[in-house]
């Protein structure tokens, strides 16, 4: 993978919100949680703060980001993004392959959501990229009359129908260093479109939307539900190291952690209801299942939503207290509607997307095991 560089733009004034690259999200600044997501981003290696104001620079270097202070020509209402960047590149020691431009505005924004824009470049052999959320949405232009801008109001189309559009959300912007000091402009060559969802997808340009990014921020701020009634497992990928095998005999095959069994009795001893539920069947699961004493659904194939929802119904359970733990495209829905959509570390970037939380284990290496501790130390903590 190549070299990358983060710069984050942050200086001192803003018309919008004063001085709200300082202002404080669940009790820290707002540069904080940009410089902190570039940090844990796998594909970063330097992260670089460019500003025009003492305190900013002060709080981003107790941050561990490095500094380029910024003269006042470029630091005013009417100054680019780019012109801040382009500043920033003319003074690092070494230029970096990637470019990897981050807004203080963006506070959702997660490494993992960093790390897949630039997957998303070099996957595609593109020169630029930036995140953008899907829309079906029917845009209108002229309030004083109405006209269609992606849709034909005389010939109303079902939204399902509409061909998608995708809206920039500003949170991530990656572009291959040579090709952007030559065109001075983050969109050039082949752009490609890395998705982000909607709950993270929000920027801070007024005092209104501060009040709406906390709100989202609640409700992925990667804490475990209050109660936890419920945890329900995907199986390959989760369990296993993404694949199941039979040996010749016939007997159950599989990479698993030899601490899931103690973890998954404890969360049982503590009285929380637990499950598997895989799209595939196979032998494999059942015997697992069985030797783990977990009910065990199989062969749901994408109607894993419809059997995960009804089986919370059928034991009274709310799905604000239940977690999910998969780690693939066909897990993403019952992901996004339990309480707690969990992946493993290796989990597809489309699973990765909508979780709430992204455990630093393995599938079968460890990942069910640190989400057992994790669920029975809050359990504790809520005694």
């Amino acid at each position: 993978m190549k070299h990358a560089t983060a710069i984050i733009p942050a200086r001192g004034g803003s018309k919008g919100v004063p001085r709200k690259n300082l202002w404080q999200l669940n009790g820290k600044p707002l540069v904080c949680w940009s410089i902190e997501a570039a940090q844990a981003a796998e594909l970063v290696g330097s992260v670089v703060v460019s500003t025009d104001d003492a305190e900013i620079a002060e709080v981003s270097r107790a941050a561990g980001a490095t500094v380029v202070m910024r003269p006042a020509a470029i630091s005013t209402d009417v100054a680019s993004s780019e012109d801040a960047l382009l500043h920033a590149l003319e003074n690092l020691g070494e230029s970096p392959d990637l470019t990897v431009f981050l807004q203080c505005t963006a506070p959702l924004t997660r490494s993992g959501d960093i790390d897949d824009c630039i997957r998303t470049l070099v996957e595609a052999d593109a020169d630029s990229a930036f995140t953008a959320t899907e829309s079906h949405r029917f845009i209108w232009r002229d309030k004083a009359n109405a006209t269609g801008v992606n849709h034909d109001g005389a010939e109303r189309r079902r939204r399902q129908e509409i061909e998608p559009e995708y809206g920039e959300n500003g949170a991530v912007y990656v572009m291959r260093t040579p090709g952007f000091l030559q065109s001075r402009h983050r969109f050039f060559g082949k752009t490609v479109i890395s998705e982000m969802p909607t709950t993270r997808s929000w920027e801070i340009d007024s005092p209104e939307d501060i009040r709406i990014v906390q709100a989202l921020a609640a409700r992925s701020s990667r804490n475990f539900p209050v109660e936890v009634g419920a945890v329900v497992f995907d199986f390959d990928g989760v369990m296993t190291d993404n694949v199941v095998y039979l040996s010749e005999d016939g007997k159950e095959s599989v990479r698993c952690n030899r601490g899931d069994g103690w973890g998954i009795a404890r969360l049982r001893d503590a009285g929380i209801r637990l499950a598997v539920m895989s799209s595939e069947l196979n032998p494999v699961v059942r015997a697992r299942c069985e030797k783990l004493e977990l009910e065990c659904f199989q062969g749901l194939g994408r109607s894993k939503l419809g059997k995960f929802t009804a089986w919370c119904t059928e034991h009274d359970l709310d799905l604000a207290h239940t977690v999910y733990v998969g780690n693939d495209a066909n897990d993403v829905d019952c992901l996004a509607a339990a309480g707690m959509g969990v992946v493993p570390a290796d989990a597809h970037r489309s699973a990765r997307r909508v979780a709430d939380w992204v455990l630093a284990g393995e599938g079968g290496k460890g990942a069910v095991r640190e989400l057992c501790d994790l669920i029975l130390e809050k359990t504790a903590d809520n005694d």
